[in-house]
């Protein structure tokens, strides 16, 4: 019950733009013509001009008193059109990088390039804190049924920033960087079904190589359990919580009646949590098994089928919530 992947990160250069002051004289080069350019550098603003993204308005201040940094999502314009129509659903989400845990969304404007936001976060740091830190605005396009794209970004880096006043500024967005998705980790499931008796056991064997999302490193994780029909939740579980570790070990089971002329419109949607005493329980990563999944989900699901009453077990790599929330959505939509 096991099974290795690779992940591999890419990052996507960007050249900044430098503005030079040309003097006329006698020592310039005629290749460059009237406008003091090489060829090369109109190349670059052209396609500089052909990449406009938008750009976004945004306030900072900071509370010194309270160590409270609030940051003011104002609105956008000029964004670029990412749906066919030639418009965009465009929100924003604020972050403090490297610390991805505490995001903000804001809502989502609906077919428009010039969205009114007016919203504001609130992130509690300590000033000897922030200079470690980037504040990252990106602006996305919303996609009920699959992955919502990145349209761009602003990025700031906290020591650069004087904070001494309030800030109130426009930036134009930036190409973000392009990487593949962040390795989110595996969960091994067993998967067992008896026809007589109208019985499927899931049992949740084990994670391994979690993404970390506590400040130490670790993670608290349990796993949560949904049997899904046509959209709607029939019945859900959960394991038990296991402390500060990215390797759990369950081996907790779960039963459900479910008639065997039912089993093509089940889907089991497993999702791992990260517990948090305090604040929201986090989604690490979301799998979802069944006749009407693509991939290993679609095989583990047949594969049971396939052997009634013998336990088939199967390693999955763990997706982003949105990504299968999306898959789930447009297979709700076709029912």
């Amino acid at each position: 019950c096991c099974k290795k992947k690779k992940n591999k990160k890419g990052k996507k250069g960007k050249d900044g733009f430098n503005m030079k002051n040309m003097e006329g004289g006698e020592d310039d080069d005629d290749d460059e013509g009237e406008t003091g350019m090489t060829e090369e550098e109109k190349e670059e603003e052209e396609e500089k001009e052909q990449e406009k993204l938008g750009k976004l308005q945004y306030s900072i201040d900071y509370d010194f008193e309270n160590t409270k940094l609030t940051v003011g999502i104002l609105q956008a314009a000029d964004l670029m059109s990412m749906d066919s129509g030639g418009t965009s659903d465009p929100y924003v989400r604020v972050l403090l990088h490297p610390d991805k845990k505490k995001k903000f969304d804001t809502k989502v404007h609906k077919k428009t390039l010039n969205p009114v936001f007016n919203e504001t976060f609130v992130f509690k740091v300590p000033y000897e804190e922030l200079g470690g830190k980037t504040l990252m605005m990106s602006v996305y396009d919303y996609d009920r049924f699959s992955k919502h794209d990145v349209i761009g970004e602003v990025k700031l880096p906290m020591n650069t920033i004087d904070l001494g006043r309030p800030i109130e500024e426009w930036r134009d967005l930036e190409s973000a960087d392009q990487e593949e998705p962040e390795k989110l980790g595996d969960i091994c499931i067993s998967l067992r079904y008896v026809p007589t008796a109208g019985k499927l056991t899931v049992c949740i064997l084990e994670a391994k190589n979690l993404k970390k999302m506590d400040a130490c490193g670790l993670s608290d994780p349990y796993v949560k359990i949904q049997l899904l029909q046509g959209g709607k939740r029939l019945k859900k579980k959960k394991t038990t919580v296991k402390k500060n570790t990215l390797n759990p070990y369950y081996n907790e089971s779960f039963s459900f009646e479910i008639p065997l002329e039912q089993m093509q419109k089940i889907l089991v949607v497993v999702t791992v949590f990260d517990y948090d005493k305090i604040g929201k329980n986090d989604a690490i990563g979301k799998i979802f098994v069944g006749s009407k999944a693509t991939g290993l989900g679609l095989k583990h699901w047949s594969d049971m089928l396939a052997n009634p009453r013998r336990p088939i077990a199967q390693w999955h790599a763990l997706q982003p919530e949105e990504d299968i929330d999306g898959q789930l959505a447009a297979l709700a939509a076709k029912k």
